[in-house]
């Protein structure tokens, strides 16, 4: 939300153009968030926001060094394996995927 709508402020955001590819990246996160807030669509969703933080990661973080802890990309690697988890687990049984779609796919291995 601080990328798009500059709620809460956050000063690095200021002169975000929304064309740009850190824009982009605010309108993946904001409308993937609220997808997968809802269940809806989560394994493509999450699946598309793991890549997302992962090319974060080595955007933003990985050039300062390759472990996350040095380098202050905790965040993303985090939410790229949550998402990458969610993208193989689904979205369970409140979710509207149960809802729309009726019973829940499973991967078996």
């Amino acid at each position: 939300m601080a990328k798009i709508f500059h709620f809460p402020h956050v000063e690095y955001f200021d002169n975000l153009a929304l064309f740009s590819l850190m824009g982009f990246a605010g309108i993946l996160e904001l409308a993937g968030g609220i997808l997968n807030l809802m269940g809806l669509f989560t394994r493509p969703i999450a699946f598309i926001l793991s890549g997302e933080m992962a090319f974060a990661y080595f955007m933003g973080h990985a050039s300062k060094g390759f472990f996350p802890i040095l380098n202050q990309g905790e965040g993303a690697i985090l939410f790229c394996f949550i998402f990458l988890y969610l993208s193989m687990a689904g979205a369970g049984l409140w979710s509207l995927d149960r809802l729309i779609f009726g019973r829940r796919v499973r991967v078996e291995i």
